[in-house]
């Protein structure tokens, strides 16, 4: 089973100090700055999955890309606008619509035409049909004579419109003698209605079906899906599930026939979750926060307000700094840091329900840093569990990567670079 990253353009600034918060003067973002393949000695994913979406924008979410990083990708291809060549081993390269960018939408923004073109320009392996999400899921409406309006007739033209696009997208592709293997696009509102997709898409003449719109459905749901895909399922059929991670059943997903899937969660969670921040085997820690006074937007307010004193929080961040260098030296117990670290936090979010004392003693007893042999945390050490601004909070993110990769082998029984 292969996992793909999707890539939002997540790099890391090897200039970065963080002793003292500066980056290299000469730095320049995309000649410098390195991806997460080019990090780790051992590159955690098999591949990166790319969405138009994310590299063109759509409507009020913005492009991650730079009009001139967008130029660059189509004018050199994706293998070398990712440095595909500094991974330790081959990658593929996976291309979506983005469908979640334009789902309030009638009907997609793109063409097929242009679709294709955007994907043989940037030279990936592997292409995905142009689809329209369905939010909705409704098992009822499998039963026998359920009611037709359980779905509203604009979700049932949804999942008619990316079946009527894939078998356009097929025959323009053979048409077209483009490079990359086409992938049909599936969507549902329940597991009959996503086996019926896949069914169809099988009858069309794809070898590889991506299963969409699965994200917010929950693992039972999921799973009673790929139930029924995998009664009708034609042998040799690879099926890719978007957007889903679900570590614990990656066994059952495997046994029914999913042989990719694509996760930003691990990455995400590194600075949006509220305590799942750094990953190990054994469980997940809590990051230490340490805002920023000039970087923390609510803190910033206060201060321009007259709320709080600029120069007691300065103070208070660079003790907490200090601390956390003395407690990874030995020079600090877990009560001294604590106490320093609970100061600051009741100073900048008073009268909070979020509590982080009995999280960050958890993480300070245990310092899961200490014992990672991941390339991120033997170079960064502590500084990894800080959630502190981008250059820590991305690279933290990449040891969730690395970490949830390492899981995904032993899960399978795999070894690094066979999850296939």
């Amino acid at each position: 089973m292969k996992f793909f990253f999707p890539d939002s353009q997540d790099l890391i600034d090897p200039s970065f100090d963080f002793e003292c918060e500066r980056r290299s003067t000469t730095r320049k973002r995309q000649r410098d700055d390195l991806y997460a393949h080019e990090v780790f000695a051992s590159t955690p994913f098999d591949g990166f999955l790319v969405s138009k979406g994310i590299v063109d924008g759509y409507g009020a979410l913005g492009s991650r890309y730079t009009l001139a990083q967008r130029h660059r990708l189509l004018r050199l291809g994706a293998p070398e606008f990712f440095r595909l060549d500094q991974a330790p081993r081959k990658l593929s390269i996976m291309g979506d619509c983005g469908a979640f960018t334009y789902v309030k939408e009638e009907v997609p923004p793109y063409s097929v035409e242009e679709v294709l073109d955007f994907y043989g320009n940037c030279q990936f392996d592997y292409g995905l049909s142009l689809d329209h999400v369905i939010l909705l899921f409704k098992p009822e409406a499998d039963a026998r004579g359920a009611a037709r309006d359980l779905v509203p007739e604009e979700l049932r033209e949804r999942r008619e419109l990316t079946l009527r696009l894939a078998e356009e997208f097929l025959k323009r592709h053979t048409k077209g003698g483009y490079a990359f293997e086409p992938v049909g696009v599936a969507q549902g509102w329940s597991p009959l209605s996503y086996a019926n997709s896949v069914k169809a898409l099988q009858k069309m003449g794809f070898r590889s079906i991506a299963l969409g719109g699965m994200v917010p459905l929950k693992s039972n749901e999921i799973i009673s899906c790929l139930e029924a895909i995998h009664e009708i399922k034609q042998a040799g059929i690879q099926l890719h599930l978007l957007g889903i991670t679900r570590t614990e059943h990656l066994k059952t997903f495997a046994r029914l026939g999913i042989t990719s899937f694509d996760s930003t969660s691990p990455l995400r969670q590194a600075f949006k979750d509220d305590k799942d921040n750094y990953y190990t085997a054994a469980r997940n820690y809590t990051a230490i926060r340490i805002p920023q006074v000039e970087g923390n937007p609510a803190l910033q307010r206060k201060v321009s307000s007259g709320a709080v004193s600029q120069d007691l929080a300065r103070k208070l961040e660079k003790a907490c700094l200090e601390v956390m260098k003395l407690f990874d030296e030995g020079r600090r117990t877990v009560d001294q840091a604590l106490a320093v670290l609970m100061e600051y936090e009741r100073f900048y979010d008073p009268g909070s329900k979020k509590n982080h004392e009995a999280a960050y003693r958890q993480t300070l007893t245990d310092a899961p840093w200490r014992k990672c042999p991941c390339d991120v945390c033997r170079d960064l050490r502590y500084h990894v569990v800080l959630f502190r601004g981008a250059e820590r909070n991305r690279r933290r993110g990449f040891h969730n990567i690395w970490t949830f990769y390492q899981q995904l082998e032993k899960e399978l029984g795999l070894g690094q670079g066979s999850a296939a």
